[in-house]
């Protein structure tokens, strides 16, 4: 629970919160896949927490959001689907790639800011992007809430804030939609999971307030942080395909 609690207030901030509670739950002897869905369940509990949050405060945008937040729906069922079908394994080895790009982008632009910009990206292009993005979610997931910041920030033109208060609400939609499947599928330890959910709340509570009292100042180093933790996490297991060839390649 106190991991819960430090991964709901980081993931309202900068996404990656799974990076803590999955280690957390296998050091615990939770089965692997009993470990992936009750993080989802813990998670998802934390995310809804942070979406009410922006709500309330009036940054998001459910006339714009709401045809996404379905697609993101729809995508991650597919992606969870496709999951139980195909190893994900062969994502493994270009998912730390995409991480350090967006690293490198957030380390660079120098105008990273609270303002949304007037983008000439079309609706239906967020509808597609929102339904590519969760049904990578549903089918393997780390990096998911960075995705779409990134993607909102600078495809979509929406002010730092203002982005990961939306990506909450499509990450709560990918996030259900897996949950779901894996309740269906009998993988997750319910009990845990909103024991979990408790302390993942009340973090995400905070780490929302965080987030529009301090803005970029706050935002932009962890997004960074949490980039390169997931890329490193990824990396430092050696059956990852980009360290098996380093491993190789180096002995």
């Amino acid at each position: 629970m106190a991991v819960a609690f430090l991964a709901g207030f980081v993931d309202a901030i900068a996404g990656g919160g799974g990076l803590l509670t999955l280690p957390a739950l296998l050091a615990a002897g939770v089965p692997p896949a009993a470990a992936i869905g009750t993080n989802k369940l813990q998670a998802t509990f934390g995310v809804a927490t942070a979406v009410a949050t922006f709500a309330r405060r009036g940054r998001i945008d459910l006339g714009r959001f709401a045809g996404p937040a379905v697609s993101a729906f729809i995508g991650s069922a597919a992606g969870a689907f496709v999951l139980t079908r195909i190893d994900p394994e062969f994502l493994a080895g270009f998912i730390p790639i995409l991480l350090i790009a967006m690293a490198i982008y957030y380390l660079l632009k120098p105008n990273l800011s609270d303002e949304d910009r007037h983008v000439r990206a079309r609706p239906f292009l967020l509808l597609v992007l929102a339904a590519v993005i969760g049904a990578y979610d549903g089918f393997f997931g780390p990096g998911t809430g960075s995705f779409y910041t990134t993607l909102l920030i600078a495809v979509f033109g929406l002010g730092t804030v203002n982005a990961i208060a939306h990506t909450k609400l499509l990450n709560f939609s990918s996030n259900l939609s897996s949950v779901i499947v894996l309740l269906l599928a009998g993988e997750v330890l319910i009990a845990t999971g909103l024991a979990m959910a408790v302390a993942s709340i009340a973090g995400a509570y905070l780490g929302a307030h965080s987030t529009m009292r301090f803005g970029t100042r706050a935002v932009r180093p962890l997004l960074i942080i949490m980039c390169l933790a997931l890329t490193a996490k990824l990396l430092a297991d050696p059956a990852n395909p980009l360290t098996a060839t380093a491993l190789a390649f180096f002995g």
